[in-house]
């Protein structure tokens, strides 16, 4: 442990670790972990999905000719295909396009501009907007709220979800406050999963802003990597026994289940929300890609064969996974430059170095040719207060590549917390 170490052996690690730095600079490595995309292997795993539909039928169950134009909240099939991974009604779900994420930008733009039910006037007409962030959390949530002006707040995290004291401490007093920014599943990238004990205490908010929204993103909710993989409370069941069921949207797609640039998303909320929803979309849309839903329907069947199309991925994913725990676990926890938390499932692991360190290990890393996700993106404004915590996205290189960026990214690390220490 580098608490255990006197200078002089501090400064013999640090040749070490420059020697070996050294060396993986002169392989000339070209590898990107910025972002949580699936790899090549995994989305061959739907290339047959593409099949689906040429063959000229292309009427759904109810008759629809999905060629043409209407069904604004998408064809029963896909309805049906998608509700058990919200667990939500055929009349609490809309179907949308390829990015769960475009549901969710469209869906604050239009409270922006319009409001949302049970409101007096849109949140825009409002002095400020302000949002609660659970940080470390997802950069794109966050860039939504920058883009439209909304001031965000961070909320830390605690090892079972976002400090509910804080949440609601402060959702109480200011009815500025209009949402709060959740991944509750495998969260991006923490990996951990909400315990029931803070979802009972997100369905019994009590905002002074009656028009207070939770924006639920649960995109990895069918991501497992284990055999005992996490459980999640329904957010909007246990707000129906509050009775605050229309305080709840939530979200997920099948971006990495299927294909991410032709997948579908999902809002669900409460009947009553779905169709002031509709009322408001009309406008913005005769209706999402339905080929693509009954694509989708036709090619898994059911939520059975989501679930197991995903134990194909795992099969993918899982090894990658190790490799990134493994290297953790015999380079960076003997010396103690770093935590992290093993996730049960989800895209992402969550790395905290020494403070003061995560700037050094990003840019360390891209001298030696592997990419990042940016030092501080995973909090509001792109500012980390102790710069410590780094995104790993383990994904989309193959294995071989994988382990090349992770021998770079733990001689980064130690070379980034010796030169703090010394």
């Amino acid at each position: 442990m580098y608490t255990d170490m006197n200078k002089d052996e501090l400064l013999k690690l640090k040749t070490e670790t420059e020697e070996k730095y050294a060396q993986l600079c002169a392989k000339g490595l070209k590898l990107d972990m910025s972002r949580g995309k699936p790899g090549a292997d995994q989305l061959d795993l739907s290339i047959e999905m593409l099949t689906h539909c040429i063959d000229g039928d292309c009427v759904s169950l109810d008759g629809i000719d999905c060629r043409n134009y209407g069904i604004l909240d998408g064809i029963r099939e896909a309805k049906e295909l998608c509700m058990p991974m919200l667990g939500v009604g055929k009349d609490e779900i809309i179907i949308g396009g390829n990015s769960s994420l475009q549901l969710m930008y469209d869906t604050i733009a239009r409270a922006m501009l319009l409001g949302v039910l049970g409101g007096d006037k849109p949140w825009s007409k409002n002095p400020t907007v302000k949002f609660l962030c659970p940080a470390p959390g997802y950069d794109r949530h966050f860039a939504i709220c920058e883009s439209m002006g909304i001031e965000m707040i961070t909320v830390p995290y605690k090892s079972d979800g976002p400090d509910m004291d804080v949440v609601e401490k402060l959702v109480a007093e200011d009815e500025l406050i209009k949402g709060i920014w959740c991944v509750p599943m495998y969260s991006n990238p923490e990996g951990i999963t909400y315990s029931d004990e803070v979802v009972k205490r997100f369905a019994n908010l009590s905002p002074k802003a009656k028009d207070f929204r939770i924006f639920w993103d649960n995109a990895y909710c069918v991501h497992h990597l284990t055999d005992t993989p996490d459980t999640l409370l329904n957010l909007l069941e246990e707000a129906k026994k509050t009775g605050k069921q229309d305080m709840v949207f939530m979200f997920t797609s099948t971006s990495k289940i299927s294909f991410p640039g032709g997948g579908l998303s999902v809002i669900g909320a409460s009947a009553a929300n779905i169709e002031y929803m509709k009322s408001q979309m009309t406008y913005q849309t005769i209706g999402y890609d339905k080929l693509n839903q009954l694509r989708h329907a036709r090619f898994f069947k059911d939520f059975d064969g989501i679930k197991a199309h995903m134990e194909k991925h795992r099969a993918i994913v899982e090894p990658k996974f190790n490799t990134v725990l493994d290297m953790l676990d015999k380079e960076i926890a003997p010396l103690g430059f770093g935590s992290w938390h093993k996730p049960n499932g989800g895209y992402f692991v969550s790395f905290n170095g020494l403070k003061g360190t995560a700037k050094r290990t990003v840019e360390l890393c891209k001298q030696a040719g592997v990419v990042l996700t940016g030092a501080g993106a995973t909090f509001p404004y792109g500012k980390d207060p102790e710069d410590r915590n780094i995104r790993i996205a383990p994904t989309y290189p193959t294995t071989d590549e994988l382990y090349a960026a992770m021998e770079v990214f733990v001689t980064a690390v130690k070379l980034a917390a010796i030169e703090t220490l010394v």
